[in-house]
């Protein structure tokens, strides 16, 4: 592969970035990294997520690439900005679309629905006070159950249960806030769920922070097109699983595993 963009995450919410970059630059050499052993971020303190994306990115850098995407949300507002200043190469994260969010409202009240480690951080709340002039119309909802229903491949495989599990959480979502228009899908893991939540909900908007994201890494390196595709395992989540949910998205990619380092 020619300087590969490498795109990692806890599992298969990256490959939603993976489509994206492939969709935009359809001659990146891209490497796809599903660390499922390391699944959830989400339940990581901050000094957890630092010590995964410091291996992490290691690991990814003996691949040459010329570019390296956290497609996750919670290490990209909680670490990215810490890792940057020793790590040599150029680093993208995921985050809230904040911008598009308050363009769609029109109730002038909105949510971001991450994992419990980012709606719980400071680093949010800091995010979201930089970024909007209203920050105490932004709601920060903890969608970590919600997460569990992707990964374990329920979305795929159980959908009315999914549909009920969906509905329920966003019942307790708009009785605690009943004005909100606007949710951001920010774990890329949520977008997987996003029939689901509109099916719920279809009067409000659901946004997906991928394409924003795509957008701001450029022209990339011009390879042949490749993409491979590494994967860590444990117990929990296996190999065989793994490769069942992705091509039941259409997704015919041979897998690597990689031993959990």
């Amino acid at each position: 592969m020619h300087r590969p963009i490498a795109v990692f995450d806890a599992g298969i919410g990256s490959y939603a970035v993976v489509a994206e970059i492939r969709n935009r630059l359809p001659h990146q050499d891209i490497i796809y990294f599903a660390d499922r052993a390391s699944f959830p971020y989400g339940g990581k303190s901050r000094a957890e997520l630092i010590q995964v994306m410091r291996r992490t990115i290691d690991y990814l850098s003996s691949f040459n690439p010329c570019a390296i995407v956290i497609a996750s949300n919670a290490p990209s507002i909680m670490v990215l900005e810490e890792l940057s200043q020793d790590i040599h190469l150029p680093l993208f994260g995921v985050y809230p679309p904040l911008r598009e969010a308050w363009g769609l409202s029109h109730s002038g009240q909105i949510g971001i629905m991450g994992v419990q480690s980012l709606v719980e951080s400071p680093m949010i709340g800091e995010f979201v006070a930089e970024h909007s002039a209203y920050s105490d119309r932004v709601a920060l909802i903890n969608a970590s159950p919600m997460v569990e229903l992707v990964e374990s491949g329920a979305f795929l495989f159980a959908p009315e249960k999914t549909q009920a599990a969906v509905d329920a959480f966003l019942a307790q979502v708009f009785a605690k806030y009943p004005e909100i228009d606007v949710l951001t899908l920010s774990s890329t893991h949520l977008p997987w769920l996003r029939r689901f939540f509109e099916n719920a909900r279809p009067q409000c908007h659901f946004l997906d922070p991928a394409k924003d994201m795509v957008s701001r890494i450029g022209q990339g390196t011009k390879g042949q097109g490749k993409n491979r595709a590494l994967v860590t395992e444990d117990e929990r989540y296996d190999l065989a699983t793994f490769r069942k949910m992705l091509s039941a998205i259409g997704v015919d990619i041979p897998l690597e595993p990689v031993r959990p380092y």
